[in-house]
């Protein structure tokens, strides 16, 4: 197809959401603005990185769009995927509305939430399914189901729901034996269902979810649990997840299918390749890259048994939305008694036998000489979730549990304005790796500063 005639106007609009788009997912990076000389493939948007560079560079229109990420998170691999799927949508967009045929075949880029479409952009990888139907068209479907669920609610209570969207053929169930073959005139997918009213009770999101074939129609009601088990009997996942969606995650382990719910918190997530994705919280989506981000922190705490033992517990509190705030001294003997009350320790700590009305601090010698990476997940999870800090040696080692932490002088009155939790972590990090989650869902990883939010 020959490139459109060159259109300012239309062209300044496709930029301006392209800058927007960038400031949003890549809040993170610096960004400049730079003027370039005019070519013949203007039109063309080009994307100039690799994994583990700082730099990316977006050329479109004249106009250079340069992100510089920190130095010690250099943008991932699905940070520049996401950047070209961005491109991918705004350019054939742009190319759309000047070629009737091509609006006729795209027009599904024109409808629902313009950052829909790149989330399933990237799911898609700019493949089209065999028979002309495409991933991300189905999934930027389904997210506009969410998002009527997400503003509606049943007998005055929020809903949950979700749906598990196919990227492979679909094979019907067959029927139990004596029963006739069911009919199969499947209805789509779409916005429409929503106006019955017992739609959402058909599935949760959380243990059940609606089945969506790759044409975008709905075939079927499923366990989360089971169908993650038949699917994959043998497989574990290479990348945490919270443990109420871990089923979600590894339903999509095939690298073809994609999962996507509106939690009970009214979150909607985006699970595929085995991994959650996105998160849609406080009007905007995130890109989680949960993967990039685990292996900076396994590597600050140097066991990655403990890394992984307090990264899923993060998560799992975090689904829940419970605060919590975990500490590991890099040299415990030297920095515990800076950052923790001698009460508070137990490692020191001192038993009484003739204790009449006994405190909190009575009670610590349940946790003395005990170890994170002993402990039963649901057991530190009730101990993260109590008010105060879990505080660990290298190995893993309880050294405190639910103290307060102290501030040094040093703590700059910046970072006071953040609130208690943020105070301590910041303190908190300059003796090593903190995990800090906070009760709107949200974990902090503080290494002698904010390296990364998830």
């Amino acid at each position: 197809m020959p490139p459109p005639a060159p259109r300012p106007g239309v062209g300044s609009l496709h930029e301006t959401f392209l800058q927007a788009a960038l400031r949003r997912f890549f809040d993170r990076a610096a960004f400049t603005l730079e003027p370039v000389l005019a070519g013949p493939d203007d039109h063309r948007l080009t994307v100039t990185s690799s994994e583990g560079d700082g730099v990316l560079t977006i050329r479109w229109f004249g106009t250079l769009c340069i992100l510089h990420a920190p130095s010690r998170c250099p943008f991932s691999a699905h940070e520049i995927r996401l950047a070209r799927a961005i491109g991918a949508v705004l350019e054939a967009r742009y190319r759309a509305i000047f070629s009737p045929h091509m609006m006729a075949e795209e027009r599904e880029l024109f409808r629902g939430a313009l950052e829909d479409r790149y989330i399933g952009a990237f799911l898609d990888g700019g493949r089209h399914i065999e028979g002309g139907d495409r991933l991300a068209d189905i999934v930027a479907g389904a997210l506009e189901v969410l998002r009527v669920a997400a503003l509606s609610t049943y007998e005055n209570r929020p809903i949950s729901t979700g749906v598990l969207l196919l990227g492979r053929p679909y094979t019907p169930r067959q029927p139990a034996a004596g029963l006739p073959e069911r009919p199969h005139v499947p209805h789509s997918f779409a916005a429409a269902l929503t106006a019955i009213r017992s739609f959402y009770r058909l599935a949760d999101g959380v243990h059940t979810l609606f089945l969506v074939s790759r044409s975008g129609a709905l075939v079927d009601i499923i366990d989360a649990a089971r169908w993650a088990r038949e699917a994959n009997p043998d497989a574990t996942l290479a990348v945490p997840c919270g443990t109420t969606y871990a089923a979600h995650a590894l339903a999509t382990l095939n690298g073809q299918d994609v999962c996507v719910v509106l939690s009970p918190s009214q979150e909607m997530k985006v699970f595929a390749e085995g991994a959650p994705l996105f998160t849609f919280h406080n009007a905007n989506w995130h890109l989680l890259d949960v993967q990039a981000k685990y292996e900076q922190w396994s590597a600050a705490v140097g066991h990655p048994a403990l890394a992984d033992r307090l990264f899923q517990t993060a998560l799992d509190l975090a689904d829940l939305r419970e605060g919590a705030l975990f500490v590991v001294l890099r040299d415990a003997e030297r920095s515990v008694g800076e950052l923790v009350a001698p009460g508070d320790r137990l490692d020191t700590l001192q038993v009484r036998a003739d204790v009449v009305s006994p405190s909190r601090r009575d009670l610590l010698y349940l946790l003395a000489g005990r170890s994170v990476t002993d402990l039963d997940p649901s057991v530190l999870g009730a101990l993260a979730s109590l008010d105060g800090a879990i505080v660990v040696d290298p190995a893993g080692r309880l050294l405190a549990a639910g103290a307060i932490l102290r501030h040094p002088p040093s703590v700059e009155v910046s970072w006071l304005v953040e609130g208690a939790r943020t105070t301590a972590a910041i303190a908190a990090s300059r003796f090593g790796p903190v995990l800090k989650v906070s009760e709107d869902g949200i974990i902090t990883f503080f290494d002698g500063e904010r390296v990364w939010d998830l």
